[in-house]
């Protein structure tokens, strides 16, 4: 009986832990002589640190630490740009920034301390927009450097030939804000000292291996001192990769009482210290030819990375670079300007900067299809890139389901009849439309260093049941599942005799972990070479035992038997046992490693940085009522290309999940900034897209069968975050009219560009 899962609707391994509330989150964790911590933040964007007085709170009973940033070691954080004190020091950059940390025997002792510290402040002129920012007469945000804190730019073809030769150039600018990753838990720490002096973590978090080297080099440790526990993480959308303070403070408090302390952060301290994502200010020009085909596109991006930069850069360079690959077009030209401001920290989130550039580039083709009198699609599957081919930076494209995923959801959301049909005049204020966009997305990226790999290690234990070492991330996406699916299937063992440990940086070989879709074509690879390796010991043990060659025999249904003789058989528990108690043995063990065959781009950002490249489209009908201006989504029909569906339900699950989150960001979510403070830190003001706002969301996939990816597999899900705000916006035009390039589309500038259009139609009948 063949019990493999792959490409069957498959539940996640973990999943009756986290329903039946079993599953141990970070914040979960008790230890004898717990302490509890707490971070009493910034009040103002900008300000010099004039005095602190914590005599008070640490004469306060059960308080054991109150620290300052001059209790905190010399060295800098950050990701690349190492510009960050664990606590402030001498100045604050933004409100919320973390001042002054407190340990204490119980949470409510912990939060009375904070209400003992006396600081003073002297608040100092806050710089809160990208324009103030790069003024000349502006002063540095941080010392010595001005207030650029990155900068690309990149030229390919002859961009000007190019637009010469169009029969359509169209320029416009769009705006997008900030979307906080909006996870059910918050960022939550437990840090301790163990028996030997070590520094030891449970952490919230996309990787522990990352985790413990910004431990290590923050605290100025070796990072043989500091060992990472990946707990249950709920949820991440890439705000808990490595530009969060949480661990780092539990760690000192941790070295500092030498007690273990648990930091959470409530909801109004997430979102102040979690990473929002980054808002941009694009301008775009592109030419077309009169059968739409695109010759010739630049692109200028100001983007705003807030006090320090974490990992805006790369974001911004996803922004400037990566949607070009989408298309043949061999005429590109890009500036892309990060600046420092006085504003929270924005960086990762799910979909990396593509959200930010794919809202432009498609809103662009649509407005440009419209004045050309063409159909969108055919635009964009006239100039979608094929398999085979090799983009304008050097991407190499192996597998591309593009055309299929723009075919497959407009196909269902009926695009063909409605575009046939006539626009008789609509009665009453409401009314529908259909708009469409297309994306790219990749799975994996070796641009954090010259690696982009990943090793599994298979034992095999007595009982023939198996345990998966990997230090990959579960952040709920579905790693776990994804390897135990991909063991059992090789060594054809039901999946409930897997068990994925869960990455301790003691234990676990080092990873990157989830970010860039990498972890399936990476971890998966990893896993298929593993368990293979694992198959061929056991394989071998039982040609020695039976005394036949290795040919003759098969890996079948938890036995390795004879294939001319199936009844003639070892079970794989059997062999286990046995390949350790025998002369010479040991237990059952098997590691695989996978790195990708893909080379980091050169100082001109060309070169292929992915095995695989992952694409998706969106369909969707909007209601748009005139006289209110809400927008409401009534249907949405999401494509995505993953390669192979190891597990259908899953893709579906989180690709839903993408829209959903697409939908929000575009519609509804937006945190509100006034005078560099947060004013709606809190989920009953920052307005999240609820079950009763969304459709029923659909979704399809497209297997297109990578050659680099696990049975063709590549990242899944990821992608389907990025066509959502465009198709919306698209569908809003087809509705009423007005074309909303200022993202959220809120009623009242539904209403604004409403009463423009009219005004400007009674100009022209005037």
């Amino acid at each position: 009986m063949n019990t493999s899962t792959l490409g069957r609707d498959t539940p996640q391994v973990n999943h009756r832990a986290k329903v039946q509330g079993q599953a141990l989150y970070a914040g979960d964790l008790k230890l004898p002589g717990m302490l509890h911590g707490k971070v009493l933040r910034s009040p103002y964007p900008h300000a010099r640190i004039v005095r602190i007085d914590t005599r008070a709170a640490l004469a306060l009973p059960g308080v054991k630490a109150v620290l300052t940033g001059a209790d905190a070691p010399r060295a800098m954080w950050g990701v690349h740009q190492k510009e960050r004190r664990i606590l402030a020091e001498g100045v604050v950059r933004f409100a919320g920034e973390e001042v002054v940390a407190v340990a204490a025997s119980t949470d409510e002792i912990a939060r009375d301390a904070l209400d003992l510290i006396e600081i003073e402040y002297e608040e100092l002129p806050a710089i809160l927009t990208p324009e103030e920012a790069l003024d000349e007469a502006a002063p540095g945000i941080h010392p010595g450097r001005n207030n650029i804190a990155h900068e690309i730019r990149f030229h390919r073809g002859d961009v000007d030939a190019g637009f010469a030769s169009a029969d359509l150039v169209h320029e416009a600018t769009y705006t997008t804000h900030s979307q906080y990753p909006g996870y059910l838990e918050p960022m939550a720490s437990v840090a301790r000292i163990d028996a030997s002096g070590r520094l030891e973590v449970w952490t919230s978090t996309h990787s522990a291996s990352l985790a413990r080297v910004r431990l290590a080099g923050a605290l100025e440790l070796p990072v043989s001192q500091v060992r990472v526990h990946q707990a249950t993480t709920g949820g991440g959308f890439g705000g808990k990769m490595v530009e969060d303070a949480n661990n780092l403070i539990a760690g000192l408090l941790a070295l500092k009482t030498r007690r273990p302390v648990r930091l959470v952060n409530n909801r109004l301290e997430d979102f102040l210290a979690a990473p929002s994502s980054v808002p941009e200010h694009i301008t775009l020009k592109l030419g077309m030819k009169r059968d739409g085909q695109i010759v010739a596109k630049e692109v200028r991006i100001v983007a705003d990375c807030g006090a320090y930069c974490g990992l805006a850069p790369e974001v911004m360079h996803v922004s400037a670079m990566r949607s070009d690959n989408m298309h043949r077009n061999p005429n590109v030209r890009s500036h892309a300007t990060l600046v420092y401001t006085h504003m929270p920290v924005h960086g990762a989130f799910r979909g990396f900067g593509g959200t930010q550039m794919l809202f432009a580039l498609n809103s662009h083709i649509d407005t440009m299809a419209r004045r050309l009198g063409l159909d969108p699609v055919a635009i964009h599957k006239l100039n979608a890139i094929g398999a085979g081919e090799t983009s304008v930076h050097g991407w190499e494209i192996g597998s591309t389901g593009l055309r299929d995923c723009i075919d497959q959801c407009t196909e269902a959301v009926g695009w063909a009849a409605h575009r046939a049909a006539p626009r008789d005049a609509v009665k009453g204020s409401k009314r529908r439309g259909l708009g469409m966009a297309a994306a790219m997305h990749v799975s994996g990226n070796r641009t954090i260093g010259n690696w982009d790999g990943s090793t599994v290690v298979v034992q095999l234990n007595e009982d023939g049941r198996v345990f998966i070492h990997s230090g990959e991330a579960d952040v709920g996406q579905g790693a776990m599942t994804m390897l135990s699916q991909i063991v059992a299937h090789e060594l054809d063992l039901p999946l409930d005799h897997m068990h994925v440990v869960p990455p301790d940086t003691d234990h676990s070989p080092i990873a990157i972990g989830a970010l860039a879709s990498r972890t399936t074509i990476a971890a998966g690879n990893a896993a298929l070479a593993a368990a293979r390796a694992a198959r061929d010991k056991l394989l071998a043990l039982a040609a020695e035992e039976l005394q036949l060659p290795v040919d003759q025999l098969e890996l079948r249904a938890g036995a390795v038997c004879v294939a001319a003789d199936p009844d003639r058989q070892l079970p794989v528990a059997q062999l286990a046992r046995l390949h350790v108690w025998r002369h010479g043995g040991e237990g059952l063990r098997a590691s695989g490693s996978w790195d990708a065959r893909t080379r980091m781009h050169d100082d001109q950002v060309y070169g292929n940085i992915a095995p695989a490249y992952s694409f998706a489209a969106q369909a969707v009908e909007v209601e748009v009522d005139t006289e209110t201006g809400q927008v409401s989504v009534l249907r949405s029909v999401v494509s995505d290309d993953c390669g192979k569906a190891l597990n259908p339900m899953a893709i579906h699950g989180q690709s839903n999940g993408a829209v959903a989150q697409a939908i929000g960001w575009t519609l509804y979510e937006h945190l509100q900034v006034e005078g560099g403070r947060m004013v709606n830190g809190n989920f009953a003001d920052y307005t999240m897209p609820t079950a009763d706002a969304l459709p029923m969301l659909e979704s399809g996939i497209v297997e297109s069968m990578d050659p680099n990816g696990p049975y063709g597999a590549k990242g899944a899900s990821e992608t389907a975050i990025l066509p959502g705000a465009p198709a919306i916006a698209n569908a809003v035009f087809d509705a009423v009219g007005v074309r909303i390039t200022d993202l959220p589309i809120t009623p009242e500038k539904v209403l604004a560009a409403l009463r423009q259009a009219r005004a400007q139609e009674g100009t022209h009948h005037a």
